[in-house]
């Protein structure tokens, strides 16, 4: 208790804890997209199930990876020597985790490209099942988590800190998670520039999994210039309409 009201009345922590939170927000943007893209291929009616689930295993799984912070730590030690680059588990992790996700960017990119013979329109929805939906969910979770749990712990040595950062986040992920879905949905334009972000995360993972250093602001900078540059196509194409209307 002593410890946790020294921690409270510390400025430094408050600054650690705010600082924290925002990383942990940011960083659950790419998890928050491949959940809203990949729920969106259920039924309507499972969608929003699928997404708490989701959301409430990426926290235990967190608080989980939280408790066992030395061995997470131990992670990131090098593992094995390849073309004179050493490897650690972490490095395994995030190339599993990028390649993974550059490859279902690239299968639902193909999909939503692809004509049908009849009527020439592009592919419909590719349904898949609610348990499929929540194995992948839970594979990419496992690798954001643990990215996000490193990161914490390179920023702040408390527990309680961090404890509070990942729930806020998550809890913060949840409120977002039904909107950003309903709008990726209801535009299809943002489905091709979501499965574009995706691609630049999995990218930049395996990047990270073979040691480049790609600094996370450079990847959300261009991520929210894209994204306002579709902003103002969506409201042209709008004004475009009313007009002809």
């Amino acid at each position: 208790m002593d410890y946790l009201l020294q921690l409270a009345a510390s400025p430094a922590a408050w600054a650690a804890l705010v600082t924290l939170i925002a990383m942990e927000v940011v960083l659950g943007i790419d998890n928050l997209l491949f959940i809203s893209i990949l729920t969106n291929k259920l039924p309507e009616e499972m969608r929003p199930r699928a997404r708490r689930i989701g959301i409430g295993l990426a926290l235990i799984m967190r608080l989980g990876l939280l408790s066992t912070v030395a061995f997470i730590v131990q992670l990131t030690e090098p593992v094995i020597t390849l073309f004179d680059h050493a490897f650690s588990w972490r490095d395994f992790i995030l190339i599993a985790g990028g390649l993974f996700l550059v490859w279902k960017a690239t299968k639902e990119i193909h999909h939503n490209m692809e004509v049908h013979e009849e009527g020439g329109e592009n592919g419909g929805v590719l349904h898949i099942g609610f348990a499929a939906a929540i194995g992948q969910i839970l594979l990419l979770d496992l690798v954001f988590s643990v990215d996000s749990i490193i990161t914490a712990v390179g920023m702040t040595e408390h527990i309680p800190i961090m404890v509070i950062a990942v729930v806020v986040a998550v809890l913060a992920m949840l409120l977002a998670a039904n909107p950003l879905a309903n709008f990726i949905h209801h535009n299809p334009s943002i489905v091709m520039l979501a499965l574009g972000f995706l691609l630049l995360i999995g990218t930049t993972l395996i990047a990270e999994g073979f040691g480049a250093h790609v600094p996370k602001g450079y990847i959300y900078t261009a991520m929210a210039f894209s994204a306002a540059v579709e902003g103002l196509n969506m409201l042209s194409r709008r004004r475009k309409t009313k007009v002809r209307q």
